[in-house]
């Protein structure tokens, strides 16, 4: 009966103490979460990555997700002019990585639900040359 009562006892401290290691531990992943982040994941900003076409006044960037509208700014400008290099027609899109403030505030130009300023370029490359699948009318 001793045996019987002293595994039983071993038992209940062996699965009591599972517990609390794993409640502690919890604890501290939620505890590091703020402290780890580096300073430009506390600034707001949303990294996007997409096909940005500026064509016309107009300029979108298409993510795997969702379709933003632009907000014209001088960092869009100077995306533009980067991309360029890349374009063989001015409607050609260029991969993007950028990071911007995202908003829905109503504008008068630009009717996408969804609107982006850019804030910061990461980089800039052309899109795989079977991607831009345009089709063309007429001598070209």
């Amino acid at each position: 009966m001793k045996k019987v009562l002293i595994l039983l006892v071993c038992i209940s401290a062996f699965l009591s103490c599972k517990k609390d290691i794993k409640s502690q531990q919890s604890e501290d992943t939620i505890s590091n979460d703020d402290s780890e982040k580096t300073a430009k994941q506390n600034d707001g900003l949303t990294l996007l990555k997409g096909e940005f076409v500026y064509y016309d006044g107009a300029a979108v960037l298409q993510t795997h997700a969702e379709i933003y509208g632009i907000l014209i700014t001088d960092k869009l400008e100077a995306l533009n002019n980067q991309a360029q290099q890349y374009k063989t027609e001015p409607t050609d899109m260029v991969q993007v990585e950028i990071r911007g403030k995202i908003t829905n505030q109503k504008d008068e130009k630009i009717l996408w639900e969804n609107k982006v300023e850019v804030v910061e370029i990461l980089s800039i490359k052309a899109s795989p040359k079977d991607e831009n699948k345009v089709i063309k009318l007429g001598n070209q």
